[in-house]
């Protein structure tokens, strides 16, 4: 491998490798945040969570700026703004100010794949963006660290990744949203459910940490800017891997990437 794609393979999995949204949370604080996931209402954040991915799937196949540059600020103030509102009213406006976050989050992804050379107006790709928001969720990978929780994560959802793409090639926007309103895309709803699922549970970091008292109604800014720090985060090391496995093949890929996790290079 040449030596500035390795540099960049090494800068992908310092990012995608890195300590999960909660660690992030704490270490941001400077203090210990104690987490109750009992106070948190599991059926609301699902409901929230399937619901922000569907819209997001929605500006995924039609709507996506192919002209846009990649600004991750900009949409780090936008999430900023959208999680004061969180932080003010809490989990009752999980429901709108979700969708609305995700949204932002997946334009800041999609603007990270195209800077990376993808083709934002591929079915492929698209689904990719929404892939992103299932990957460092949690620690996937074995403990003893010789093992990639990013190419674990990945791994599980492959074969769910592969249907999708399938089951979309070739169909036009108004083709895959006239399915799915009639129930007809079984296999991009499950996709979509398995990366909800995933989702959840840093969306359920992300609400009780909110609840905590010292981190109140303007934590809430701080801590969506965090939010969507760490899926930028995911994004951008997603599709530098990506676009080196297209230069290299997947496997060669994989080999490097783990001989950098494990300090063998």
């Amino acid at each position: 491998m040449e030596a500035n794609d390795l540099k960049e393979l090494k800068y992908a999995q310092e990012l995608l490798e890195k300590p999960g949204f909660i660690i992030k949370v704490a270490n941001y604080f400077g203090k210990p945040v104690e987490f109750v996931f009992e106070k948190v209402d599991s059926k609301l954040i699902n409901k929230a969570t399937k619901k922000a991915l569907e819209k997001s799937l929605e500006i995924a196949v039609s709507s996506l700026d192919e002209k846009s540059e990649k600004s991750n600020g900009t949409h780090k103030f936008l999430t900023a703004l959208s999680g004061g509102v969180g932080g003010f009213f809490g989990m009752a406006a999980l429901p709108l100010e979700l969708p609305v976050t995700t949204t932002i989050m997946l334009r800041s992804i999609a603007q990270i794949a195209k800077h990376h050379g993808h083709d934002i107006k591929s079915r492929e790709v698209q689904l990719e963006c929404l892939e992103i928001f299932s990957l460092g969720s949690s620690k996937t990978a074995s403990d003893d660290g010789a093992e990639s929780a990013y190419f674990a994560a990945r791994g599980a959802l492959a074969y769910e990744m592969k249907a999708a793409v399938n089951a979309v090639r070739g169909m036009s926007e108004k083709a895959i949203q006239e399915a799915l309103s009639r129930g007809q895309m079984p296999v991009l709803v499950k996709f979509i459910n398995t990366i909800a699922s995933r989702f959840g549970v840093t969306v359920s970091e992300k609400i009780v940490a909110q609840s905590v008292p010292f981190i109140g109604a303007a934590g809430g800014a701080a801590l969506n800017t965090l939010f969507t720090e760490h899926f930028q985060n995911m994004a951008e090391g997603h599709f530098i891997v990506r676009k080196l496995e297209k230069k290299y093949g997947e496997e060669y890929v994989r080999e490097v990437y783990l001989k950098l996790l494990n300090k063998n290079i």
